[in-house]
């Protein structure tokens, strides 16, 4: 594979009874990125839904881990090793309490913050040293479990702006791809727009 191939990773659990958790807000952005490309050839690879997309010369996997959240690194460790592609052109898409809902971060690397799935990804790239798009979805209500949080389904009022939220992580995703990582930062880190 050429260097202009990047691997894009939504995290989430599969299942119909999860599709519109919080949990699985990364699996939301890989359908998002999926029509808006037009994406083509979905199949099942790695223990994951794949399918490919175009974008500025650019090829874009885009995949949906389909082994529940706890051990989503199985599927990007053996997308990375299949694709060859260099961790650096690899972007995790996840899930994060401790950013307000509707803002978004992408960040060149750090630790798990609590999140199972990025948890089992460091663990089996063996680095922490890769970008990740973190989607925010707000702290629990009150003494709520943050487990059964992030397993709810988004609020009546969070969902009005949802698709707002999941096409601002698309173009941040995709300037990502194009211009690099810092710029992506630069643009997108803070708070929504209001």
């Amino acid at each position: 594979m050429p260097e202009s191939t990047y691997l894009l990773i939504g995290l989430g659990n599969p299942g119909r009874e999860y599709k519109d958790n919080r949990h699985n807000v990364g699996f939301m952005l890989i359908d998002t990125l999926a029509v808006r490309l037009n994406a083509r050839g979905m199949k099942l690879q790695s223990k994951a839904i794949v399918t490919s997309a175009l974008y500025e010369e650019r090829k874009l996997i885009l995949a949906k881990p389909q082994t529940y959240m706890n051990l989503s690194g199985q599927s990007v460790q053996g997308l990375l090793h299949f694709y060859k592609i260099p961790v650096e052109n690899l972007i995790v898409a996840h899930d994060d309490l401790d950013i307000s809902f509707g803002a978004i971060r992408i960040r060149p690397g750090g630790g798990p913050g609590g999140q199972r799935g990025m948890a089992s990804t460091i663990e089996l790239l063996g680095t922490k040293d890769f970008p990740r798009l973190r989607i925010g979805i707000g702290r629990p209500p009150g003494r709520m479990d943050p487990k059964d949080y992030v397993l709810q389904n988004f609020s009546r009022d969070e969902q009005k702006i949802l698709s707002e939220v999941l096409d601002r992580a698309a173009d941040a995703a995709l300037t990502f791809v194009t211009d690099g990582l810092n710029k992506a930062m630069n643009k997108f880190n803070g708070n929504p727009p209001q």
